[in-house]
C-alpha cells in the first residue's frame, strides 16, 4: 500500500514538472512563430526530434510484442495526440496569446469529463455538470469577449480544438498505459504521429520558404527546449504519470498550467527572453479565467479525491 502511494505521488510531481515545462513553452515558442519558423514546420520539428530521441532509448526498455489489436488504438493515439494536436496547438498559439493558450488548455479535464461520460459511459454528478456550464461559458466569453480581433478569436478556436484532441488521446492511451511500459507506447505514438503529419500537404509548400541559415543561435535554443523538454519529456513523463493515475486527475493537473504561464510571462519579458506578452493580462482576462478554474475545480473535485 505504501509503495502504490510513493508511485502516485511520483506520478503526480511528474505531472506537475509536465505543466511548468508547457507554461515556459508557451512563452518561448510563441517568440519562433511565424518569423524563423512557421507552426507546421516548428511542429516537424518536435514531432522527428522526438521519435528520433525515442527510438534511441528503446533499447534499454524490456522488449513488448505489441498485439496487431492494439496497433489502430496506437495510430488513433498518434493521430489525436500528436499531429491533431500539436498542429491545432503551434496553429492557435501563432494567432492567439501565451495567455490564453494557458487559460484554454486548463479545460481539458472538462473535457475528459465530458468525453468519459459519453465514451466510457462514467457518472457524473449534479455539480459535476455545474462545473461542465460554468466551465464552457468561460471558454466562449474568453474567446468571443476576451481577445479583439477576428485572427486571435480562430487561433483560440484551434486552441480550443486542441485541448479536446488531448482529451481523445489521454482516454485512449490509458489501456495501453496498462499493457505495455510507457516508453515503448509513447514511441510508437510519435511513430504514427509523425507519419499522419508527414502526410499534410501544407507542410511541404512551408519548407520550401524556410531558412535555417537565418535562425540565430538564441533562437535554436528556443527550438531545442520545445523539441527535447516540451515534447520529449513532456509526454515522457505524462504517460509515466498515466501508468498510476487516471486520466481525469492527470488532465486535473494541467488547471496550474496558467499560472505557471502568468509567471513566465512576466519573468521572460524582465530578462529578455521573450516579447512583452504582459498586455493580454488583464482584468477582464484574470476574470474569465477565475470563471474557468471555477468549472474546472468543480468537475475535477470528485474524481481527484476518489
Amino acid at each position: 500500500m505504501e509503495i502504490k502511494k510513493d508511485k502516485e505521488q511520483w506520478a503526480a510531481f511528474a505531472l506537475l514538472l509536465v505543466n511548468l515545462i508547457y507554461g515556459a513553452s508557451h512563452v518561448l515558442a510563441k517568440g519562433v512563430m511565424p518569423v524563423f519558423l512557421t507552426p507546421t514546420v516548428f511542429i516537424l520539428f518536435r514531432v522527428i526530434g522526438a521519435v528520433v530521441l525515442f527510438w534511441m532509448l528503446i533499447p534499454f526498455v524490456k522488449r513488448a510484442r505489441i498485439l496487431r489489436r492494439d496497433l489502430l488504438r496506437l495510430a488513433a493515439c498518434g493521430l489525436f495526440g500528436v499531429t491533431v494536436n500539436q498542429l491545432l496547438f503551434f496553429h492557435g498559439l501563432n494567432a492567439s496569446s501565451p495567455m490564453n493558450a494557458g487559460i484554454i488548455m486548463a479545460l481539458n479535464p472538462i473535457m475528459v469529463a465530458v468525453l468519459s461520460f459519453f465514451w466510457l459511459k462514467e457518472r457524473l454528478t449534479k455539480t459535476q455538470w455545474i462545473g461542465i456550464s460554468i466551465g464552457a461559458f468561460g471558454a466562449i466569453a474568453l474567446t468571443t469577449y476576451g481577445t479583439k480581433t477576428v485572427q486571435a478569436q480562430l487561433g483560440d478556436l484551434f486552441l480550443l480544438g486542441n485541448s479536446l484532441s488531448y482529451a481523445v488521446y489521454l482516454l485512449l492511451v490509458k489501456p495501453l498505459m496498462q499493457k505495455y511500459p510507457p516508453l515503448v507506447v509513447i514511441t510508437w505514438v510519435f511513430t504514427f504521429g509523425s507519419l499522419f503529419l508527414l502526410a499534410f500537404p501544407p507542410l511541404y509548400g512551408d519548407l520550401t520558404q524556410t531558412n535555417l541559415h537565418t535562425i540565430p543561435w538564441f533562437i535554436w535554443i528556443k527550438i531545442i527546449y520545445v523539441v527535447v523538454g516540451v515534447t520529449f519529456l513532456t509526454y515522457l513523463l505524462t504517460v509515466v504519470g498515466l501508468k498510476h493515475v487516471s486520466s481525469t486527475v492527470a488532465a486535473a493537473f494541467i488547471y496550474v498550467q496558467p499560472i505557471f504561464v502568468i509567471t513566465f510571462t512576466f519573468l521572460f519579458s524582465k530578462i529578455g527572453w521573450s516579447s512583452d506578452y504582459t498586455s493580454f493580462i488583464n482584468s477582464k482576462t484574470i476574470l474569465l479565467m477565475s470563471i474557468i478554474f471555477i468549472g474546472i475545480y468543480l468537475t475535477s473535485h470528485r474524481q481527484a479525491n476518489k
